[in-house]
């Protein structure tokens, strides 16, 4: 496997034109960096120092989805490293690998290219397709993993089967885009020239509190998800993982056991508690449930204060590092 290094400015042409992005470096002395694995091209930024801690985004989201945490994780004395997946933000928008299999390979690549592979392994913290992304290398690699936070998803393989008949108004505004993102061309042909209409409808009916994402980021995501082949990348995350291929991949990922400390986390507004039900029986060690009230799907963007809080309260309860005491207790 080949592992190289990249000089910023490719990325930095893009990021620096945008205000959005100015800011955002200026004030969390955001540091962008690009990194080549297996031939494709890698987005990531970092921040801060101390123990690092990986941040994954989901889908229509980049790393900017963590904008609001990432500042409060530095403050917790963590070094924050913050990954593009394939096809995600300003990471290269390959013509295939959006598999779970693949994507769990480019995570551990990522890691041992940029040095974050540790005897203790890393935290990692993953939200939407992010967990996917997240589990899928847990599992494969669990060596890479010390603590393992996923949040916002069903994990393929152990979704639960969906209902035969056509979902009713609630569920459809939940579930609508497994169903249209794997359509082949349609999702491009009807959302190219309208990515800012098409984004702007998913954050104002996926989240509770809306206003959290404002004007900037809309004005950034859209100006990402309009670059050329980035729709197509994200539909291309359902359609890998939910052909037969990618279902057959899901159901052997699903005999495999989470063996690290993992936290799954719903907004109180959407997945809830239903994260933690599904992956229990394949965790040796799952907590977690909902997060509100008044969360919805974006926690990264809707509800940094309180995911932040249980993140850290997660990690302190399951610190490997703490001595015991006297009586034997921690």
């Amino acid at each position: 496997m080949l592992f190289k290094t990249l000089a910023a400015a490719a990325v930095g042409v893009a990021l620096t034109s945008n205000a959005f992005a100015q800011s955002a470096t200026k004030a969390d002395q955001i540091e962008h960096h690009m990194v080549k694995i297996d031939g494709a091209r890698f987005h990531y930024v970092t921040a801060g120092s101390g123990d690092p801690v990986l941040l994954i985004p989901g889908w229509p989201e980049s790393w900017i989805a963590w904008r609001k945490v990432l500042p409060l994780l530095v403050r917790a004395g963590r070094q924050v490293v913050v990954l593009d997946p394939r096809g995600i933000g300003e990471s290269e928008k390959t013509t295939r690998g959006y598999d779970l299999d693949t994507a769990a390979r480019d995570l551990h690549g990522f890691l041992e290219a940029t040095k974050l592979v540790s005897p203790a392994g890393i935290d990692i913290v993953a939200h939407d397709i992010g967990s996917w992304i997240a589990h899928a290398h847990a599992v494969t690699y669990p060596a890479d993993v010390k603590r393992l936070v996923i949040t916002e998803v069903l994990i393929p393989g152990l979704i639960p089967a969906p209902p035969a008949a056509i979902p009713n108004d609630a569920t459809n505004l939940k579930s609508w885009q497994f169903a249209f993102n794997r359509l082949n061309d349609l999702p491009e042909t009807l959302v190219e020239g309208r990515e800012r209409a098409y984004l702007t409808w998913i954050f104002r009916t996926k989240s509770k509190r809306s206003q959290a994402i404002d004007a900037a980021a809309i004005d950034e995501y859209t100006r990402q998800y309009s670059s050329p082949g980035a729709m197509r990348a994200g539909f291309d995350w359902y359609r890998a993982n939910f052909n037969d291929e990618g279902l057959e991949q899901a159901k052997a990922r699903a005999a495999k056991r989470l063996t690290m400390p993992v936290l799954a986390l719903g907004g109180s507004d959407e997945v809830g508690g239903l994260l933690r039900a599904t992956i229990t029986s394949s965790g040796d060690q799952v907590e977690g449930g909902a997060i509100g009230p008044g969360c919805g799907h974006f926690l990264p963007e809707e509800c940094p204060d309180e995911l932040t809080e249980a993140v850290l309260k997660f990690w302190q309860s399951n610190d490997s590092t703490k001595q015991p005491t006297n009586d034997g207790s921690r």
